[in-house]
């Protein structure tokens, strides 16, 4: 059984800083693209950012160069590193793993499993 969970969610004030965890159990992690996900209210899921299981990074233009995505995998875990937080960014934060490939690899259709989410909150 796949699981994902997330930690690393919370309040934080305009121009600070989380960093989101994930670990990932029942997979093959090493075989994996990651992905964190966000979704505000009233609005659709949208990519975050993304690594393919050989370390390739995408990221959303609203978030690059505020936000890193990195993996471990010898702690099947992916991290997602937030500075300079805006009260836009607020949202449920979702980890997902996918296998597709393709030019299209992180989008989230192409996801397979999902965590549960943690939500972030950036007040003004």
């Amino acid at each position: 059984q796949v699981q994902l969970v997330e930690s690393g969610g919370g309040l934080v004030q305009a121009g600070g800083s989380l960093r989101h965890s994930c670990a990932a159990s029942g997979l093959t992690f090493g075989t994996y693209h990651m992905g964190w996900y966000r979704q505000a209210p009233g609005k659709e899921r949208e990519l975050v950012a993304a690594v393919g299981s050989k370390g390739r990074t995408y990221y959303a233009a609203s978030v690059k160069g505020r936000f890193t995505i990195s993996r471990d995998n010898a702690k099947n875990t992916v991290y997602l590193q937030m500075n300079s937080l805006k009260p836009e960014d607020t949202a449920v934060y979702y980890c997902a793993a996918g296998k597709k490939y393709g030019s299209m690899w992180y989008d989230p259709s192409n996801m397979s499993y999902w965590g549960k989410g943690t939500l972030v909150t950036v007040s003004p």
